[in-house]
């Protein structure tokens, strides 16, 4: 049940924030993300990235198919909240990554939780 919380929290984050760097208007999403501006395709790579992860971190477990999916989901957003800790701290705005540990955590846990290490998590 723990697990599917996390999914659900990651999920529901990730496409929430791959949603608004790509349908939203770029003017409102600079006023969350000030970096958007000077960085437009950036804007675009991170929110397909987002949206995939949101998916991929859901559906394969889920779905029952191809469940290891959701392993290398919850990986790949490991690498992208390391990434994006980076960007903030690159940009001088390293208070901004308190969330992107957050998330860090939590797809660690799943990437723990849905091996075969802790079975008992993933019901």
């Amino acid at each position: 049940m723990a697990l599917w919380v996390a999914q659900g929290l990651i999920s529901l984050t990730l496409i929430w924030a791959g949603y608004t760097k790509l349908f939203q208007p770029i003017e409102e999403t600079a006023k969350m993300l000030p970096w958007a501006l000077d960085n437009p395709g950036l804007l675009k790579f991170t929110g397909i990235v987002d949206l995939l992860g949101g998916i991929g971190i859901v559906l394969p477990a889920a779905l029952k198919i191809q469940p290891k999916l959701t392993v290398f989901a919850a990986y790949g957003t490991i690498a992208l909240m390391i990434a994006a800790s980076v960007f903030h701290i690159s940009r001088g705005e390293a208070s901004l990554i308190g969330m992107n540990i957050f998330f860090l955590v939590l797809a660690w846990f799943i990437a723990w939780g849905r091996t075969k290490k802790a079975p008992i998590l993933a019901k």
